[in-house]
């Protein structure tokens, strides 16, 4: 594979989508570039690895995106600021690259349990960028568990919330081993932020299951006077406005049993390139590409000139 290293040059008078660089060419940032092409408002200007055989260099160039090896250099390179830069790599490394990008005009989305940006949920923050300009996505299970533990909370007097999530180790990569003490407190933080709920827990089991196992999150929650014809009305409510940006979010279980609720829920993928039972990576790519496109409306056409407002 020939890597390349600049971006694509583009006129005052061209009109274009909002370009976009993705650092970090593991499933999690193949998926991204994937939905980055299918976006009418956004260009995969810059895909940044660090090998240059990476099967996710190949896909991005396969689709027409400039790619580098250089990883974070190469962004720094770049002619000027990229507008969004995804973060697919790892939290001990977003942290550097936030220091470096930070005195430019970029909007970060930390696509890692890092805990340094504004956390974004869709349907309980929206999508709009903050002005400090670090969006973090929090981690799979806190995109599942999030929507759900908001709105159990803001129906019922929740005293208690822990969220178990269990994703395929073939789908579970370098970064997301190396994370898990990291994905653990970040995704408790949401919780509590979310809900309110001081006391909350958050577990990830990566299972070997064969055939892999399907993206599932139980959200438990003590919730005295829940009843489950409420709990049910509530969760269902919740679900179907997740499932406006993510199609295979599904509540496949919903009990109470004195104070104790539980739901289950099932996300599958809807992805070009991931497998059905990726759905940990889906939904937190799709939350990250409306983030995108929120700041692709903000900017205007302005941006997609390469003029900055």
């Amino acid at each position: 594979m020939t890597v390349t290293e600049h971006m694509p040059e583009a006129g005052p008078a061209t009109v274009r989508p909002l370009g976009v660089a993705v650092i970090g060419t593991g499933a999690i940032g193949q998926d991204l570039v994937s939905k980055i092409h299918r976006s009418p408002v956004l260009e995969c200007a810059l895909v940044a690895g660090r090998n240059p055989e990476s099967a996710g260099l190949r896909h991005a160039a396969r689709l027409g995106c400039p790619v580098t090896a250089g990883g974070i250099d190469a962004i720094l390179a770049a002619p000027r600021p990229f507008d969004v830069v995804f973060d697919a790599t790892n939290a001990m490394a977003h942290a550097e690259h936030w220091r470096l990008l930070q005195p430019l005009d970029t909007l970060l989305i930390d696509l890692t349990p890092s805990r340094i940006g504004r956390m974004v949920v869709p349907t309980v923050t929206g999508t709009r960028t903050p002005a400090e300009r670090n969006v973090s996505l929090i981690s799979c299970g806190g995109q599942a568990s999030s929507p759900i533990a908001h709105a159990l909370a803001g129906r019922f007097d929740v005293r208690y919330i822990e969220v178990v999530s269990t994703v395929a180790s073939s789908i579970a990569g370098r970064a997301t081993r190396l994370n898990l003490d990291e994905y653990v407190a970040t995704t408790e933080h949401a919780l509590t932020t979310f809900s309110g709920v001081r006391d909350t827990k958050a577990i990830l089991n990566i299972s070997p299951a064969v055939p892999p196992a399907t993206f599932r999150t139980a959200v438990h929650a003590i919730a005295p006077g829940a009843t489950t014809e409420a709990v049910r009305a509530v969760v269902g409510e919740a679900a179907e406005r997740v499932r406006e940006f993510a199609p295979g979010y599904e509540v496949v279980a919903c009990t109470v049993t004195g104070d104790r609720v539980v739901v289950s829920l099932e996300v599958t993928a809807h992805s070009d390139v991931l497998p059905r039972y990726a759905g940990n990576l889906d939904i937190i790519n799709s939350a990250a590409i409306m983030v995108a496109e929120q700041q692709a409306a903000r900017l205007g056409p302005a941006a997609r000139t390469g003029v900055r407002p």
